[in-house]
């Protein structure tokens, strides 16, 4: 393996082959290449490869995870807002909360094609750095009790600058990894990523002041400060961004054009899986952004200050997303193993139950909106049963996510042996190129489903229904009808045996 830079060019260990064609203009390069890479050569792989796939991995997790965690800054710190005298309603919170899941959605698609034209290390870089945008505009802002409500709508939409990087960091780890280890490294990069949203939602109310962690320590005398997260974030991603930079490697062999990788959108399957991702990670995202305020809005009330009554809901905002991102290397791994249509399909039939099972808590519950104590009393004790199915529903997500990131390169790298010969050059040209398009595909499903963690609060919303109660309610029996059509899509896509999905089943997808 060869790594050249503009400055350094020593070999490193590894035989030093010629290098594969990269990057048309190679006198533009900056920072480190990597311009011979064959992971699917076992020796290759044994001797050099591994090595260096689990360093970039490593890194990229740190970076990716620094991303989702100020994507999801609003999630939580939204709920503090009115405790500091900005006059916001619950429909305006959900809103705040949608916002950055929107833009993040949108940007997916242009991170993964920045990956082949700037290098995985030198867009980590890059899209590390974009995160002080979103960390500095929010710790001016929150101190500013003149700040009106739309300049707090264009940052938190900055915010989304971090959802971008889970396609570029995917869409990088896809070319370092064989296809056969594709689904636990894939996992375990998103699952690090993932937990960005637990670890934001836990650690935020303590920097702050807001909370201690599991209850054991109360809010600070001092008042909460929520520019104090937005700083110890902005000093995280200098560090990613040096990180990155010392320690990460592009790939000139990660290379494609825009217009090659566009034509992923006419290909069938593409949808298929967006439309499925929806469901998966759209999903966890959505629900991981709305849960605080759902706990908030259902069984915690502000009085008697400072705790309230009820549940306090920075105690366990952040077990949604910390239960979700840990099972998504589950779902990678039982993808490797048994396929992952059968394990999404599993995914799938588990949410739909769970989610009808929180839906059964919400009917025991007294609507609240007047925030009376009494009444937040009264709904604590099915507190427990909510929390319960609800982490339920967030498992299901997390294998589910691992589970169909699995099914994506499996799809095409399918497509390109059944249409070759193996041991040809065509077979050999086929699967570089169907590598090429997983990674197109998964910034394109990337952003698609990446749409639900917009949808799913404005559900929860409904500006247009008068009771929240009703409002989520109806929610929760929309996404569970959802959950259903997906299970019947995996089914009839993957797993029924008939021509055109029989050799998808049978190559184990």
């Amino acid at each position: 393996m060869t790594v050249t830079s503009s400055d350094r060019s020593t070999p490193t260990t590894g035989q030093d082959l010629a290098p594969t064609p990269g990057p048309a203009d190679r006198s533009r390069r900056t920072g480190r290449w990597i311009d011979d890479w064959r992971p699917e050569d076992a020796a290759f792989w044994e001797t050099t490869g591994r090595a260096v796939a689990r360093r970039n991995l490593a890194w990229s997790i740190f970076a990716e995870h620094l991303g989702f965690s100020v994507w999801l800054i609003w999630s939580v710190s939204s709920a503090f807002l009115v405790s500091l005298g900005f006059d916001f309603s619950a429909q305006q919170l959900f809103l705040l909360v949608a916002l950055p899941n929107l833009v993040g959605s949108l940007l997916r698609l242009p991170y993964t094609f920045a990956v082949p034209r700037f290098g995985g290390r030198n867009w980590t870089m890059v899209s590390a750095a974009l995160l002080l945008v979103p960390t500095l505009l929010f710790a001016y802002a929150v101190q500013q009790p003149a700040t009106p409500y739309w300049v707090f709508c264009l940052i938190a939409a900055t915010a989304g600058l971090g959802g971008g990087n889970f396609a570029s960091s995917m869409a990088n780890i896809n070319f370092f990894y064989p296809a056969a280890k594709k689904g636990a490294a894939l996992g375990l990069n998103a699952a690090g990523g993932n937990l960005g949203v637990a670890l934001i939602q836990l650690l935020l109310p303590v920097i702050i002041g807001g909370a201690g962690i599991f209850g054991l320590v109360q809010a600070s005398d001092g008042g909460v400060h929520l520019e104090r997260a937005a700083w110890v974030y902005a000093g995280l991603a200098v560090v990613a961004t040096f990180a990155a930079w010392r320690w990460m490697d592009n790939l000139g062999t990660a290379v494609s054009r825009p217009r090659e990788q566009l034509r992923v959108v006419r290909h069938r399957q593409t949808w298929v899986m967006a439309f499925l991702y929806v469901g998966t990670f759209g999903s966890f995202i959505g629900y991981s952004a709305a849960m605080p305020l759902l706990i908030k809005l259902n069984f915690w009330v502000p009085d008697p200050a400072p705790l309230g009554t009820g549940i306090y809901f920075a105690y366990y905002a952040f077990l949604g997303a910390l239960v979700g991102s840990a099972t998504r290397p589950l779902g990678g791994w039982l993808a490797d193993r048994v396929g992952g249509a059968k394990v999404t399909l599993g995914a799938f039939a588990a949410m739909i139950l769970a989610t009808l099972a929180v839906l059964w808590t919400l009917t025991q519950l007294t609507p609240n909106p007047a925030q009376d104590p009494a009444i937040a009393t009264d709904n604590r004790s099915w507190f427990p049963w909510f929390l319960g199915f609800f982490l339920c529903v967030f498992a299901a997500t997390g294998i589910g996510n691992g589970s169909t990131y699995k099914m994506i390169p499996a799809i095409w790298r399918t497509e390109a042996e059944r249409t070759t010969t193996p041991g040809t050059p065509q077979r050999i040209a086929a699967l570089d190129t169907a590598t090429k398009q997983a990674s197109a595909a998964i910034g394109v499903i990337g952003a698609v489903g990446a749409v639900g963690g917009f949808l799913i609060p404005l559900a929860f919303s409904s500006p247009w229904v008068e009771d929240p109660m009703a409002a989520t309610k109806g929610a929760f029996t929309v996404f569970t009808a959802f959950y259903v059509v997906c299970a019947a899509v995996v089914y009839a896509v993957f797993l029924r045996r008939r021509a055109g999905a029989g050799s998808l089943a049978r190559a184990g997808i």
